[in-house]
Protein backbone atom coordinates (compact mmCIF):
# COMPACT_ATOMS: atom_id res chain seq x y z
CA UNK A 1 0.00 0.00 0.00
CA UNK A 2 1.47 3.23 -1.08
CA UNK A 3 1.43 5.60 1.96
CA UNK A 4 -0.16 9.07 1.55
CA UNK A 5 1.92 12.19 1.88
CA UNK A 6 2.01 13.57 5.30
CA UNK A 7 0.31 17.48 5.05
CA UNK A 8 1.19 20.59 7.00
CA UNK A 9 -1.16 23.46 7.43
CA UNK A 10 -0.04 27.13 7.63
CA UNK A 11 -1.87 29.79 8.77
CA UNK A 12 -0.26 33.56 9.11
CA UNK A 13 -2.11 35.61 11.69
CA UNK A 14 -1.90 39.07 12.60
CA UNK A 15 -4.83 39.91 14.86
CA UNK A 16 -7.23 37.31 13.97
CA UNK A 17 -8.69 36.60 17.46
CA UNK A 18 -12.55 36.65 16.14
CA UNK A 19 -11.87 34.12 13.25
CA UNK A 20 -9.09 31.90 13.95
CA UNK A 21 -10.85 29.40 16.54
CA UNK A 22 -12.95 28.56 13.30
CA UNK A 23 -10.29 28.42 11.08
CA UNK A 24 -8.55 25.96 13.38
CA UNK A 25 -11.75 23.76 14.14
CA UNK A 26 -12.12 23.43 10.40
CA UNK A 27 -8.65 22.09 10.01
CA UNK A 28 -9.31 20.24 12.47
CA UNK A 29 -12.03 18.35 10.99
CA UNK A 30 -10.98 16.74 8.35
CA UNK A 31 -11.70 13.07 6.86
CA UNK A 32 -8.13 12.44 6.91
CA UNK A 33 -6.03 14.33 9.61
CA UNK A 34 -3.21 16.48 8.63
CA UNK A 35 -0.01 16.01 10.63
CA UNK A 36 0.49 19.29 11.97
CA UNK A 37 -1.46 22.71 12.02
CA UNK A 38 1.15 25.74 12.24
CA UNK A 39 -0.10 29.52 13.23
CA UNK A 40 2.30 31.76 12.81
CA UNK A 41 1.65 35.19 14.83
CA UNK A 42 2.82 38.50 13.12
CA UNK A 43 3.11 40.53 16.42
CA UNK A 44 -0.74 40.17 17.26
CA UNK A 45 -1.65 42.94 20.03
CA UNK A 46 -5.41 40.98 20.49
CA UNK A 47 -5.83 38.02 22.02
CA UNK A 48 -4.75 35.58 18.67
CA UNK A 49 -2.24 33.65 20.31
CA UNK A 50 -4.35 32.87 23.77
CA UNK A 51 -6.85 31.71 21.42
CA UNK A 52 -4.67 29.50 19.88
CA UNK A 53 -3.10 28.42 23.20
CA UNK A 54 -6.56 27.42 24.01
CA UNK A 55 -7.21 25.36 21.22
CA UNK A 56 -4.08 23.34 22.00
CA UNK A 57 -5.06 22.44 24.99
CA UNK A 58 -8.45 21.54 24.50
CA UNK A 59 -6.85 19.62 21.13
CA UNK A 60 -3.54 18.49 22.42
CA UNK A 61 -3.78 15.59 19.49
CA UNK A 62 -4.27 17.85 16.50
CA UNK A 63 -0.77 19.34 16.15
CA UNK A 64 -1.19 22.73 16.66
CA UNK A 65 1.76 24.57 16.94
CA UNK A 66 1.72 28.22 17.67
CA UNK A 67 5.31 29.93 16.08
CA UNK A 68 6.09 33.70 16.81
CA UNK A 69 7.40 35.84 13.93
CA UNK A 70 8.25 39.23 15.75
CA UNK A 71 11.31 40.12 13.72
CA UNK A 72 9.19 42.07 11.26
CA UNK A 73 5.67 42.90 10.09
CA UNK A 74 4.21 41.98 7.03
CA UNK A 75 2.55 38.19 5.68
CA UNK A 76 5.73 37.35 3.33
CA UNK A 77 8.07 36.71 6.23
CA UNK A 78 5.14 35.61 8.87
CA UNK A 79 4.65 32.77 5.53
CA UNK A 80 8.01 31.64 5.01
CA UNK A 81 8.55 31.30 9.16
CA UNK A 82 5.46 28.82 9.01
CA UNK A 83 6.94 27.29 5.71
CA UNK A 84 10.39 26.91 6.97
CA UNK A 85 8.62 25.10 10.72
CA UNK A 86 6.74 22.84 8.86
CA UNK A 87 7.86 19.25 8.40
CA UNK A 88 5.68 17.46 6.17
CA UNK A 89 5.85 16.51 2.46
CA UNK A 90 3.23 18.85 1.22
CA UNK A 91 2.57 22.39 2.78
CA UNK A 92 -0.66 23.98 3.02
CA UNK A 93 -1.40 27.90 3.10
CA UNK A 94 -4.64 28.84 3.88
CA UNK A 95 -5.48 32.38 5.94
CA UNK A 96 -6.50 33.18 9.54
CA UNK A 97 -10.18 33.49 7.89
CA UNK A 98 -10.18 30.44 6.16
CA UNK A 99 -12.70 27.33 6.72
CA UNK A 100 -11.25 24.82 4.66
CA UNK A 101 -13.76 21.86 4.14
CA UNK A 102 -13.54 18.52 6.06
CA UNK A 103 -12.13 16.72 2.97
CA UNK A 104 -9.62 19.56 2.24
CA UNK A 105 -6.70 17.32 3.10
CA UNK A 106 -8.22 14.35 0.98
CA UNK A 107 -8.59 16.60 -2.11
CA UNK A 108 -4.86 17.81 -0.86
CA UNK A 109 -3.04 14.35 -0.84
CA UNK A 110 -4.83 12.89 -3.84
CA UNK A 111 -4.42 15.86 -6.11
CA UNK A 112 -0.79 15.55 -5.51
CA UNK A 113 -0.49 11.78 -5.86
CA UNK A 114 -2.44 11.95 -8.97
CA UNK A 115 -0.11 14.44 -10.57
CA UNK A 116 3.53 13.93 -9.36
CA UNK A 117 4.52 16.75 -12.01
CA UNK A 118 3.50 19.38 -9.96
CA UNK A 119 4.74 21.41 -7.70
CA UNK A 120 2.19 23.45 -6.25
CA UNK A 121 -2.17 23.67 -6.38
CA UNK A 122 -4.87 26.31 -5.51
CA UNK A 123 -8.70 24.94 -5.17
CA UNK A 124 -11.46 27.78 -5.30
CA UNK A 125 -13.15 29.33 -3.04
CA UNK A 126 -16.37 30.11 -1.32
CA UNK A 127 -17.94 33.30 0.31
CA UNK A 128 -19.44 32.16 4.07
CA UNK A 129 -20.50 35.59 4.32
CA UNK A 130 -21.86 35.92 0.80
CA UNK A 131 -25.32 35.00 -0.14
CA UNK A 132 -25.60 32.52 -3.05
CA UNK A 133 -22.25 30.63 -1.70
CA UNK A 134 -23.52 27.67 -4.31
CA UNK A 135 -23.54 30.00 -6.92
CA UNK A 136 -20.64 31.99 -5.72
CA UNK A 137 -18.01 29.13 -5.78
CA UNK A 138 -19.31 28.11 -9.21
CA UNK A 139 -18.74 31.41 -10.33
CA UNK A 140 -14.92 31.36 -8.35
CA UNK A 141 -14.46 28.09 -10.34
CA UNK A 142 -15.31 29.50 -13.38
CA UNK A 143 -12.95 32.49 -13.57
CA UNK A 144 -9.96 30.22 -11.66
CA UNK A 145 -10.12 27.83 -14.90
CA UNK A 146 -10.28 31.19 -17.31
CA UNK A 147 -7.56 32.87 -16.06
CA UNK A 148 -4.96 29.41 -15.36
CA UNK A 149 -5.20 28.78 -19.41
CA UNK A 150 -4.81 32.64 -19.72
CA UNK A 151 -1.91 33.37 -17.15
CA UNK A 152 0.09 30.47 -19.59
CA UNK A 153 3.41 30.00 -18.13
CA UNK A 154 2.80 32.06 -14.93
CA UNK A 155 -0.42 30.46 -13.44
CA UNK A 156 -0.96 32.27 -9.86
CA UNK A 157 -1.43 30.53 -6.58
CA UNK A 158 -3.91 31.86 -4.25
CA UNK A 159 -3.07 31.93 -1.13
CA UNK A 160 -6.13 31.70 0.57
CA UNK A 161 -6.46 28.17 -0.33
CA UNK A 162 -2.88 26.62 -1.48
CA UNK A 163 -0.70 24.27 -1.20
CA UNK A 164 3.29 23.37 -2.08
CA UNK A 165 5.65 20.57 -2.17
CA UNK A 166 8.26 20.81 0.40
CA UNK A 167 10.64 20.35 -2.04
CA UNK A 168 9.30 22.97 -4.36
CA UNK A 169 9.65 25.66 -1.01
CA UNK A 170 13.17 24.17 -0.28
CA UNK A 171 14.22 25.21 -4.11
CA UNK A 172 12.92 28.59 -3.98
CA UNK A 173 13.21 29.62 -0.64
CA UNK A 174 15.96 31.86 -0.71
CA UNK A 175 14.73 33.52 -3.91
CA UNK A 176 11.51 34.74 -3.02
CA UNK A 177 10.98 38.24 -2.82
CA UNK A 178 10.57 39.72 0.98
CA UNK A 179 8.64 42.58 -0.63
CA UNK A 180 9.17 45.04 2.47
CA UNK A 181 7.81 47.34 0.64
CA UNK A 182 4.21 45.32 1.00
CA UNK A 183 3.72 45.86 -2.49
CA UNK A 184 3.18 42.44 -4.44
CA UNK A 185 0.97 39.65 -3.81
CA UNK A 186 3.43 37.14 -1.81
CA UNK A 187 1.51 34.51 -3.28
CA UNK A 188 2.02 35.66 -6.89
CA UNK A 189 5.14 35.89 -6.28
CA UNK A 190 6.06 32.73 -4.96
CA UNK A 191 3.80 31.25 -8.10
CA UNK A 192 6.37 33.41 -10.24
CA UNK A 193 9.44 32.14 -8.59
CA UNK A 194 8.58 28.23 -9.15
CA UNK A 195 7.67 28.80 -12.82
CA UNK A 196 11.31 30.29 -13.01
CA UNK A 197 12.63 27.88 -11.68
CA UNK A 198 10.35 25.50 -14.13
CA UNK A 199 8.34 23.96 -11.28
CA UNK A 200 4.41 24.20 -12.91
CA UNK A 201 1.49 25.07 -10.78
CA UNK A 202 -1.74 23.30 -11.06
CA UNK A 203 -5.87 23.82 -10.08
CA UNK A 204 -7.88 21.39 -7.81
CA UNK A 205 -11.46 22.12 -8.12
CA UNK A 206 -12.35 19.42 -5.10
CA UNK A 207 -10.10 21.28 -2.38
CA UNK A 208 -12.24 24.29 -1.39
CA UNK A 209 -12.10 26.68 1.47
CA UNK A 210 -14.79 29.16 2.29
CA UNK A 211 -13.42 32.79 2.84
CA UNK A 212 -14.43 35.63 3.89
CA UNK A 213 -15.60 38.48 1.61
CA UNK A 214 -14.43 41.74 3.95
CA UNK A 215 -11.90 42.50 1.42
CA UNK A 216 -14.80 44.19 -0.25
CA UNK A 217 -15.57 46.34 2.55
CA UNK A 218 -12.48 48.63 1.94
CA UNK A 219 -12.22 52.00 0.85
CA UNK A 220 -12.02 52.10 -3.42
CA UNK A 221 -8.59 53.40 -2.93
CA UNK A 222 -7.34 50.81 -0.78
CA UNK A 223 -9.06 48.24 -3.03
CA UNK A 224 -7.67 49.64 -6.23
CA UNK A 225 -4.09 49.11 -3.93
CA UNK A 226 -5.07 45.61 -3.45
CA UNK A 227 -5.95 44.49 -7.26
CA UNK A 228 -2.80 46.40 -8.04
CA UNK A 229 -0.59 44.13 -6.56
CA UNK A 230 -0.70 42.27 -9.58
CA UNK A 231 0.92 44.32 -11.73
CA UNK A 232 3.01 45.18 -9.34
CA UNK A 233 4.25 42.08 -8.88
CA UNK A 234 4.56 41.37 -12.83
CA UNK A 235 6.75 44.32 -13.23
CA UNK A 236 8.99 43.81 -10.56
CA UNK A 237 9.75 40.50 -12.35
CA UNK A 238 9.65 41.94 -15.83
CA UNK A 239 6.56 40.21 -17.33
CA UNK A 240 4.36 41.80 -19.18
CA UNK A 241 1.91 39.89 -20.23
CA UNK A 242 -1.87 40.88 -20.78
CA UNK A 243 -3.46 37.69 -20.28
CA UNK A 244 -1.83 37.08 -16.82
CA UNK A 245 -3.85 40.34 -15.64
CA UNK A 246 -6.95 38.50 -16.28
CA UNK A 247 -7.90 38.50 -12.80
CA UNK A 248 -7.37 42.23 -12.04
CA UNK A 249 -10.20 42.80 -14.65
CA UNK A 250 -12.59 40.79 -12.75
CA UNK A 251 -11.90 42.05 -9.30
CA UNK A 252 -12.26 45.81 -10.06
CA UNK A 253 -15.88 44.44 -12.20
CA UNK A 254 -17.33 43.17 -9.33
CA UNK A 255 -16.35 45.38 -6.82
CA UNK A 256 -18.62 48.49 -6.83
CA UNK A 257 -21.80 46.43 -7.33
CA UNK A 258 -20.74 43.88 -3.87
CA UNK A 259 -19.47 46.57 -1.90
CA UNK A 260 -22.75 48.44 -2.25
CA UNK A 261 -24.23 45.40 -1.41
CA UNK A 262 -22.31 44.72 1.92
CA UNK A 263 -22.63 48.28 2.98
CA UNK A 264 -26.03 48.15 2.60
CA UNK A 265 -26.04 44.90 4.55
CA UNK A 266 -24.14 46.05 7.03
CA UNK A 267 -26.16 48.99 7.54
CA UNK A 268 -29.47 47.20 8.04
CA UNK A 269 -27.82 44.54 10.17
CA UNK A 270 -25.09 46.06 12.23
CA UNK A 271 -25.09 43.94 15.23
CA UNK A 272 -24.20 40.65 12.72
CA UNK A 273 -20.90 39.56 12.93
CA UNK A 274 -18.54 40.01 9.45
CA UNK A 275 -17.61 36.20 9.35
CA UNK A 276 -19.50 33.24 9.98
CA UNK A 277 -19.53 31.01 12.54
CA UNK A 278 -19.55 28.02 10.40
CA UNK A 279 -18.68 27.82 6.98
CA UNK A 280 -21.29 24.37 5.85
CA UNK A 281 -20.02 22.18 2.93
CA UNK A 282 -21.15 23.31 -0.74
CA UNK A 283 -21.01 20.65 -3.99
CA UNK A 284 -17.72 21.02 -5.32
CA UNK A 285 -17.57 22.07 -8.98
CA UNK A 286 -17.97 19.43 -11.83
CA UNK A 287 -14.92 18.62 -13.86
Amino acid sequence: MTTRPSVSIVIPAYNEELTIRQCLVAAIEQTEPVEEIIVVDNKSTDGTRGVVEAMMAAFPDAGIRLVAQDAEQGITPTRNAGFDAATSDLLGRIDSDSMVQADWAEQVRDAFVVAPEVAAISGPVDYYDMPMRAFGLHADDSVRRATKLLAGKYVFLFGSNMALRATAWAAVRDSVCPDREDLMHEDLDLSVHLALQGLKVGYAPAMIAAISARRLDTAPRDYLFYVERFERTYRAHGIHDVGALAPMAVLIGIYPALHLQRAIDHRLHPDEQSFATTAAPVEAPKD
